[in-house]
């Protein structure tokens, strides 16, 4: 994710830990785009001590069957924790991170979540929200109660292992759980979460599993590394410039459970596809424009810069590369969804593998009621009737850089981030046309 605010311009590109500096490219981002405008946004969250350091990340969407009005938008918040709003963008419950064991230790941070349905709990299936905590390097899972005015339990099992790391020392490095999703094999009915690792390019499968005192924990099945390097058309090797001792990492990731594939957005880098269980080779199906620019770490100065585009990169993203969601239109149709957070824009992939999921257009969240998007980490896409507001189906996005500006009393601008609620039809029409 982006830690710079401000405008961006074509030659300054933000990678999760440097700013990278590169020439405008020939490749030209599309300003062509349709724009569509949010229905409500959700209350702003500040990333600073007086906002309690929540930061908007990663939303998904709950559908309440019994009731769709009264179905939930379920989002982290970083060290704020987790936020639930119900569909007018009303904070209806606010769960915080655990905080830091002592205070040497890193307190708990939640980076992103998503959903699984049915899962089995002593007392009868149950919807679960499955977080990744980045800061305390586990997943931290929450069972759904319909209607309940503290929606959101906490049944993770309090002797959950570590996802990554092995010490404390190691959790402290904060090289732990970052990007996630899940899902759930209908052959053996076991429910899983693809987990990704912050600043590393690894990827690890985790079953769910509930204890014989019905709390949720997981096991590792594998992991699979993706590549940390790539060999150009000219035959010379390239990496993604990123700070000394981090690597290209993922964060954006979803599963098409029909296709049982999985699709990770690594960062600086592109689309990758390959089967949800990690058991097989992947398949870089799109690029971001900044692929194989050569730029070096510039240690007195804290970024990357950049030598001269050779032009074997996409036309389509802009790293980063985050935000992926499925827009299920059933039947194995529908759009793999990204968000191109370097201009502001979000590519549409066709779902079809067998189309080797050609790109089918774009499109902008601007201005309108409610500001747009600006910087979008997260995105959630739910093609389901919900209730009078989204009849059609919705679309939750982060804006990482919410406006108005809020200053502090030093005037200065605080971080200030929330999610837009767009409403589906506006998309499927944008994508249809």
């Amino acid at each position: 994710m982006r830690n710079l605010r401000g405008t961006q311009t074509a030659a300054i590109i933000v990678a999760l830990t440097a700013v990278a500096v590169l020439p405008t490219s020939a490749r030209a981002v599309d300003s062509g785009l349709v724009g569509l405008t949010a229905t409500t946004e959700t209350p702003a969250l500040y990333g600073d001590d007086a906002g309690g350091n929540a930061d908007a990340d990663d939303p998904a969407i709950w559908r309440n069957t019994a009731d769709p009005d009264a179905s939930l938008v379920i989002a982290t918040a970083k060290e704020g924790g987790l936020r639930v709003y119900d569909l007018a963008g009303k904070e209806v419950q606010s769960i915080p991170a655990p905080p830091a064991p002592t205070p040497d230790d890193k307190p708990g941070r939640f980076n992103n979540v998503d959903l699984v349905s049915g899962f089995p709990l002593p007392t009868g299936r149950a919807d679960v929200a499955v977080v990744t905590d980045r800061g305390r390097d586990r997943l931290r899972i929450y069972r759904i109660t319909p209607g309940a005015a503290r929606p959101l339990t906490d049944v993770t099992d309090p002797n959950a292992p570590l996802v990554f790391s092995k010490t404390l020392d190691e959790v402290n490095d904060q090289t732990t759980p970052y990007g996630l999703a899940t899902w759930t094999d209908k052959a053996t009915g076991r429910s899983y979460a693809v987990v990704s690792r912050r600043s590393r390019t690894r990827l690890a499968l985790l079953e769910l599993r509930t204890t014989a005192t019905g709390a949720v924990t997981y096991r590792q099945v594998r992991t699979y590394d993706l590549p940390a390097s790539f060999t150009l058309p000219d035959g010379t090797s390239w990496a993604p410039c990123t700070e000394p001792g981090d690597l290209a990492q993922v964060e954006g990731m979803v599963v098409d459970p029909v296709n049982k594939v999985l699709y990770a957005g690594q960062e600086d880098v592109g689309i990758w596809r390959m089967p949800a269980d990690l058991g097989g080779r992947p398949k870089l199906i799109d690029k971001v424009r900044e692929y194989g620019v050569p730029a070096t770490y510039d240690e007195a100065a804290e970024e990357c810069v950049a030598g001269a585009d050779p032009g074997y990169g996409g036309t389509h993203l802009s790293a980063d590369v985050e935000g992926l969601t499925l827009l299920d239109e059933g039947s194995g149709d529908g759009y793999l969804l990204a968000s191109s957070q370097g201009d502001n824009t979000f590519a549409a992939y066709d779902r079809e593998v067998s189309d080797d999921n050609e790109y089918e257009g774009g499109f902008r969240i601007t201005a309108g009621t409610v500001d747009g998007s600006q910087e979008c980490d997260g995105a959630a896409v739910l093609n389901a009737p919900l209730g009078s507001r989204y009849p059609n189906g919705l679309l939750v996005v982060q804006d990482g850089h919410n406006t108005p500006d809020e200053r502090d009393a030093d005037g200065e601008v605080r971080d200030n981030t929330d999610f837009k609620f767009v409403d589906l039809a506006k998309v499927t029409r944008a994508l249809d046309d």
